[in-house]
């Protein structure tokens, strides 16, 4: 890939992730919940699923769920049935005392951060559909394909990473101090569960 294109193709990178969405408002909860170290963990489980959705572009298989209105909707229904279960679940949870949030966290499997952060990302076709657009942008076919695709992902991936982990999470850090009471508590979890179910209703009604 020339140096000019790869250029273009971290800028437009960079919008892409600065852009919120279900994955940014994924980030700042863990950062609250789990906290700033523990959120990099739902961070790869996003940039999990990114790969994932270049994979399925590069084999072709998107150019099926765009084409195919049943697919794409049913992806899309479910991706969708996720964000808002995920924001009832936080709009309904109650709050805990410090002492007892931070043993739970303690426990808390690093697995299920990551598997949260991995189908949230994973569940939302429009990234496939998105992808199959953009993809093509950066690629040339009389080139190496496999080259190319390796130094679009990993540079998407990169730069994903660096936003959500220091700007998205590290932006959550500023409502910490919100968790050390009940009532505080109590109004992130509401304002992040209606984010989770505002995300999850856009998904299923924009087209």
């Amino acid at each position: 890939m020339q140096f000019s294109l790869w250029l273009a193709l971290a800028g437009a990178g960079v919008l892409v992730s600065f852009t919120p969405g279900a994955g940014a408002i994924n980030t700042m909860s863990n950062s609250l919940n789990a906290g700033f170290r523990r959120s990099i963990w739902g961070i790869l489980g996003q940039q999990a699923a990114l790969v994932v959705h270049v994979l399925i572009v590069a084999l072709g298989v998107g150019v099926l769920v765009a084409s195919s209105p049943v697919a794409f909707n049913v992806i899309r229904y479910a991706g969708a049935a996720y964000l808002v279960y995920l924001g009832i679940r936080q709009f309904l949870s109650k709050p805990t005392a410090q002492q007892e949030q931070a043993a739970a966290l303690r426990n808390e499997p690093t697995w299920s951060i990551f598997r949260r952060g991995f189908w949230v990302n994973l569940l939302n076709p429009k990234a496939i559909v998105f992808f199959l657009a953009f993809t093509p942008q950066f690629i040339r076919p009389d080139q190496p394909l496999f080259t190319q695709y390796a130094v679009l992902t990993a540079t998407i991936v990169a730069i994903d990473i660096l936003v959500m982990w220091f700007f998205f999470a590290a932006a959550a850090r500023s409502f910490q101090r919100f968790t050390s009471t009940e009532q505080g508590q109590t109004v992130l979890s509401r304002v992040f569960g209606v984010l989770f179910v505002g995300v999850g209703i856009l998904l299923a009604l924009i087209h």
